[in-house]
């Protein structure tokens, strides 16, 4: 029997956990339907409304019904849970990930003019 730790699935990690995913696509599109996130997460959307909840509950977004349809706000000054980043606010990294907070869009990826990820874009810490 595979575990997280050996076979294939120890190729298929990622840096972002599933609430960071929802969130980025909640701060991307703040009208978006629960089924639209699950798509783009690879999640059900049970999962999806479970994350809505969680993210709700600890306070870093608000759901207000817009019609039939729910809007989303991201709270301003959310912070990060873990200690690690504890003190540091969660808009920075959706400004970086998803554009300025709202805003429809992605934002340009860090390219130059040839079209080839700049690798100078991200300062190393």
């Amino acid at each position: 029997m595979e575990n997280e730790h050996t076979g294939s699935r120890r190729n298929h990690w990622t840096f972002l956990t599933n609430h960071a995913r929802v969130l980025i696509a909640i701060a991307r599109d703040p009208g978006i339907r629960l089924r639209d996130i699950a798509a783009s997460c690879d999640l059900t959307e049970r999962t999806v409304q479970a994350i809505v909840t969680d993210l709700e509950t600890d306070g870093y977004l608000t759901r207000t019904r817009d019609g039939r349809r729910n809007r989303y706000a991201i709270a301003p000054g959310a912070r990060f849970r873990h200690p690690a980043e504890a003190g540091r606010e969660i808009a920075g990294l959706l400004t970086y990930l998803a554009g300025p907070l709202g805003a429809t869009t992605a934002p340009p990826g860090p390219e130059g003019a040839d079209g080839v990820p700049d690798r100078r874009a991200l300062p190393l810490l």
